[in-house]
This record gives structure tokens, sequence and C-alpha cells, in this order.
């Protein structure tokens, strides 16, 4: 592994204290950055010669990282570093939106039947409540608020504040645990979002579920927008943009039956 540069720790305490970037984010792109020797500085065939290492790379895995040293050259540009982006001449790779794969309901009444405790209230946030496992992971009893049912999420993607209902199954599904201090494991220190996405995982794996954590959420939002509007909709899951939300609309079972009735009505 290479020295650190520090212009880039620059950009990354940029990043952290002025764009609220998480400090997983921040881990992942100082990673990221130091497959290349001294960035503030790479010439451009230093950068592609970096980019031909990444051949054997899922295209979404390669797109990210080409745009985390494009970030990193757009931010020195701003503030005049270096006036150039060595990775000019690299041609990003084509990656397919593929259509979110929601769990379907008897797989969630599989691992809610299957699952540790802590997992269960985790899957049961995850799918009743839209929350990211991050946000799982991070959940204190201090923001559940039984009265008016609601679950306020606290410095979600974006470092933004949201409110969400908590219906009554959910309620049930977190149990009569503690009901105070962290939600997920009342006892002990929280997960970290990647230990409890990779519990969650592991639980749906050994119950033959070819899935993954983010499958609950998606099964959150399909389901929202059967009843739901749009914007509405994305903003109980903490999108910034409609756009990422109308991709589980487009998955929605209830809206293909009636697309199906419509056009094959009078025939």
């Amino acid at each position: 592994m290479t020295e650190p540069d520090p212009l880039v720790e620059q950009w990354l305490e940029y990043l952290l204290l002025d764009r609220n970037r998480s400090p997983r984010t921040i881990i992942v792109y100082r990673s990221t950055m130091r497959a290349v020797d001294h960035p503030s500085t790479a010439t451009r065939e230093e950068l592609e010669a970096w980019w031909l290492t990444t051949r054997g790379m899922s295209p979404a895995t390669r797109a990210s990282k080409l745009s985390t040293f494009r970030s990193f050259y757009t931010w020195c540009r701003k503030w005049e570093h270096r006036l150039d982006d060595p990775t000019i001449r690299i041609d990003a790779p084509d990656v397919g939106k593929g259509a979110p794969h929601p769990l379907t309901k008897d797989e969630v009444a599989t691992l809610l039947a299957h699952s540790s405790p802590e997992v269960r209230r985790a899957v049961a946030l995850c799918a009743f409540a839209g929350l990211r496992v991050s946000e799982a992971a991070a959940l204190d009893w201090s923001t559940i608020d039984r009265d008016t049912q609601r679950i306020t999420v606290r410095g979600g993607k974006g470092n933004k504040d949201r409110s969400i209902a908590l219906p009554p199954r959910l309620l049930d599904e977190l149990g009569m645990v503690r009901r105070k201090g962290n939600v997920i494991r009342p006892e002990g220190k929280p997960y970290t979002p990647n230990a409890l996405a990779m519990a969650i995982n592991k639980t749906m794996k050994d119950l033959g579920i070819e899935n993954t954590s983010h499958g609950l959420r998606g099964r959150y939002a399909t389901m929202a927008l059967t009843s739901v509007n749009l914007l509405s909709v994305a903003r109980a899951l903490g999108h910034s943009s409609t756009d990422v939300t109308s991709r589980y609309a487009a998955t929605s079972d209830s809206d293909l039956d009636l697309i199906g009735e419509a056009v094959t009505r009078g025939l």
C-alpha cells in the first residue's frame, strides 16, 4: 500500500466535514485512491496503467472506482491544485440499471421465522420501515415514538433526518427488548453497517434465499408504491430524487396486473 497523499487526505477531510459524507464512504474512497501512487501528481499514463489493472472487476465496481478518482480531480481543479484531469482519456464502463430485486412475501416471512433475534429486528426494520442497513444498525430506541407511531431516522444519507411510520407489526417484531439504547443490539457494542449486512446476507444464504439485505428495502419500496404516490415514498426512503424511487415502481406487481388487465380488456 502506498503512503498517504496529503492532498488526497485534505480532499477526504473536505468530504467528511463539508459535504457530510459518511465515515464508511471515506474509508472506501481512501482505499480506492491508494491504488495509485500519489494521485495528486499522477500522470495520465499512470492512471491509464492503473485502469488496466481493474479489467477483472465488474463494470459497476470499475465505474465506482473511476468516479472516485474523477471526483478528486474535479475538486483539485476547483481549488487550483492542478488544472488537468489525468483520467480524461479513460472511458467509463457501461453499467446497466438492472431492475431491483425485492424479496417476496414468503421470503420475508421465512427470514423472520428463522433468524436470530438481532437479525430478525434488522430484517423487520428494513422490510417494514424501509431503513438502510446502516440506519438500522445505528437506530436508537430514543428515536422511536410509540404514541405517535413514528420513527425518526437521524443523520441518514446526506446527513438528513426523516420520519417514518411505525406500524404495529414492526413494533411487535422489535419485541420486548430493553427499549433503550441500540434497537438491534440492546446489549453490547452496536453492529457496524458492514457487519449487520453480512449477518443478514449469511442468514439469507443459509435459508436458500438468493438476495441481499438491500432486497428488504426494495420490498418496502415496491409495496409502498402500490398505494402511495411516488414523492411520498421517495421521502420515506430518504431518496434525494424520485428517479431512484421510480425504479421500484417499475417492479410493482399490482401495477403490472393493472396494465395486463387494461391491454387485454375487451379481447
